[in-house]
Formats: structure tokens, C-alpha cells, sequence
């Protein structure tokens, strides 16, 4: 995408208002010679910006609208839409975990040890998969049925929104526990939020409507 001037955005105004239109409608709608706007519209139509067809005019590139929207998305960072994180001790019974899960309307906890440290993931099926058959959920610690680390795929706080959506489609997970390295202890992981398909897909909708 390259840097337009305030009289190329101008003539891309003009041209997806009134397009088709010819040069010299454009060139009279602001005030100018043929000339003068010649190397303008000759940049846009070479960058992509315009399609231009003989005793037709110039009419705007859709593709370029949604390169733009494209460029938008993915220059976007996952620490200005991470959700608040949904965290349990990882010594929290399955049947307090299942009580949490419903209450706060969500498909993943993430279990923390008592230093506050990530220690593992408990989905809904991980907890539908402990529930049936086992009636002694209150003495069953979700440290049982939880993916531990290293198997944990996570998501940075200066990682991209694309990013993220590759880790949650190439891992067949829906959610990533949003982390930073702890400054007291080299590679222990403290969960500061959270990022998931929903989220993403909300994302996406709100810059796509911008």
C-alpha cells in the first residue's frame, strides 16, 4: 500500500462517490487542468487504487478497499483486545471448576499454581470428560485433567490478532491464555488475559465496519 497525497485521496473520494467518471470530470470537480491531475490518476491506476476503461472513465478498485481492511487486521496487537483472564488454582475440585466454567460463560479456565504462575488449561470437554462416570468431583482436583505445560499453546501481549487466529486454527483449540515471563523467575508464565475465537471474530467484524 503505498502513501497516498491529500490530493490522490481527493481524486479516490471523488471517483468511488461518482465513478465511472472521466478525467476531466474529475479534474473539474477540483478545479484543475488534465495536466496537473494526469500524473495523480496515472500513480492510482498503476498502484491498483483505480481501473480505468476507454470512453468509460475511472472507476475504484474494490480489491484495494479490502487489501487496506486486510493490512488493518493483521497490524493489529492482541494486548488491545485480550479479554479479562478466568483463573483457578490448579488444586480448585472439577466440581468448583464446572460451577466456575457456567458462571462466567466461558469454554476455558486456566489453572494457576500458588505462586500465581500458569500451570495449566481446562476446557468444557475437559471437565464433561472428568464429570462422567466420577461421582467424587469435589475430591478431584482439576491438576488431574488439565493440560500441563509445555503443552500449553500461548499468545503473547505484542503478538498480532493473526497470529493468534493461526495458533487457535492450526491447534483446534478456542482459547489462549494471554502471558508475560515472570521478572522474578526466568520462564514462569503469568496469565494476563485471555484471547479467543470469539474475540477475534468481534475484531475483525468491528474493523471491517469501520
Amino acid at each position: 500500500m503505498i502513501k497516498l497525497t491529500k490530493r490522490q485521496e481527493e481524486i479516490l473520494h471523488i471517483v468511488k462517490k461518482d465513478g465511472p467518471i472521466t478525467g476531466k470530470q474529475i479534474a473539474d470537480k477540483l478545479s484543475l487542468t488534465r495536466a496537473t491531475l494526469r500524473p495523480d490518476l496515472a500513480i492510482l491506476t498503476m498502484a491498483g487504487n483505480l481501473e480505468a476503461k476507454p470512453r468509460v472513465g475511472y472507476y475504484f478498485n474494490p480489491k484495494t478497499e479490502l487489501k487496506k481492511h486486510a493490512a488493518d487486521i493483521a497490524s493489529q496487537v492482541v494486548s488491545d483486545y485480550k479479554a479479562h483472564p478466568i483463573v483457578v488454582l490448579k488444586s480448585t475440585s472439577v466440581y468448583d471448576a464446572i460451577v466456575q466454567i457456567f458462571l462466567e460463560d466461558v469454554g476455558t479456565l486456566y489453572a494457576v499454581d500458588e505462586n500465581g504462575f500458569l500451570a495449566g488449561v481446562i476446557s468444557r470437554k475437559d471437565l464433561l470428560r472428568a464429570a462422567i462416570g466420577n461421582s467424587d468431583l469435589d475430591e478431584l482436583p482439576v491438576s488431574v485433567i488439565m493440560t500441563r505445560m509445555p503443552n500449553i499453546v500461548t499468545v503473547k501481549p505484542d503478538e498480532t490478532l493473526l497470529d493468534a487466529a493461526r495458533k487457535l486454527m492450526q491447534n483446534h483449540i478456542d482459547s489462549l491464555p494471554v502471558v508475560k515471563e515472570s521478572a522474578e523467575i526466568p520462564g514462569m508464565l503469568e496469565v494476563i488475559g485471555r484471547i479467543t475465537k470469539t474475540t477475534i471474530t468481534r475484531a475483525y467484524v468491528e474493523l471491517l465496519e469501520i
